[in-house]
């Protein structure tokens, strides 16, 4: 499968059967070995949990059980809890820090869609950052043009998707660390409504400005993957508790469908409930 593959092509084929969730997997970790040196885009790559990983989607599509993200490889900014991984938020200091002891809560809710974390990712230094720098573990190369920014503070989202490594990544916004990576390497990005995800088991910027969201290649990707997180989280506080049980993403039909590049990250998807 191409590595300019989506979200909604990957989880079609590997439920269907025309190719596997450990082929798509085993693919994007030989992606990111040839190219992140260069790049800058992943801080850890976790190949034996995601082969595991794969190898469990596979049985479970084998079953019968319908996972809407099967097979799907994503990465998570480096301010998302991966069990065992140490939670760097981009900083020194925190490689000090104990390995983190459960993923994030999103990053639970990806996996438990079919959707398997191959890595985190590069950021800035405590999501304090515009430009995809870092001091500690150099800089998210823009791939478009390695000798531009990729912006930041989630640069290594925005790269590692841009760069065909992952068509899905995590990131964080608090003040344009969605959007702004997103625009400048020709993305997508969602900053959701504030408490619509989770942000359980991530390291804070400023709380009651923090958001978590994706950025993908595709509005259908981001639709796809914000769908897959949605949902009440009492270990957040700021959790808003739809009202509805369709609640959704929406999107216009006018909005580009492929991943042509956009000159902007999309506002916010229009949820189909009420809050």
């Amino acid at each position: 499968m191409k590595s300019t593959a989506g979200i909604a092509e990957i989880a079609r084929a590997v439920r269907g059967g025309e190719t596997t969730a450990r082929h798509v997997v085993a693919a994007a970790l030989g992606r990111i070995e040839a190219n992140n040196e260069r790049l800058g885009a992943f801080t850890d790559v976790l190949k034996d949990r995601a082969v595991a990983h794969a190898e469990a989607v596979d049985v479970a599509v084998q079953a019968g059980k319908k996972l809407p993200l099967a097979g799907v490889p994503f990465g998570a900014k480096n301010l998302f809890d991966i069990a065992g991984l140490r939670t760097r938020a981009g900083s020194k200091i925190n490689r000090e820090s104990q390995p983190a002891k459960a993923d994030a809560a999103l990053i639970e809710k990806l996996e438990a869609a079919g959707a398997i974390c191959v890595g985190a990712l590069n950021m800035g230094e405590y999501a304090y950052d515009f430009t995809g720098e870092n001091a500690h573990d150099g800089p998210s190369r823009n791939p478009h043009d390695l000798g531009h920014m990729s912006g930041g503070s989630s640069g290594g989202s925005a790269t590692a998707v841009a760069a065909g490594l992952v068509p899905l990544a995590l990131g964080s916004d608090t003040n344009g660390s969605i959007r702004v990576p997103s625009s400048l390497c020709g993305l997508f990005g969602l900053k959701p409504t504030y408490g619509r995800l989770s942000r359980h088991g991530t390291f804070p910027f400023v709380a009651s400005l923090d958001h978590l969201g994706p950025l993908a290649r595709s509005v259908e990707d981001l639709a796809l993957s914000y769908d897959a997180m949605q949902g009440f989280d009492e270990a957040d506080p700021a959790s808003i508790k739809c009202r509805s049980k369709r609640c959704r993403a929406g999107w216009s039909a006018a909005a580009p469908a492929s991943g042509s590049p956009s000159p902007m990250a999309i506002s916010p998807a229009t949820p189909r409930c009420a809050r």
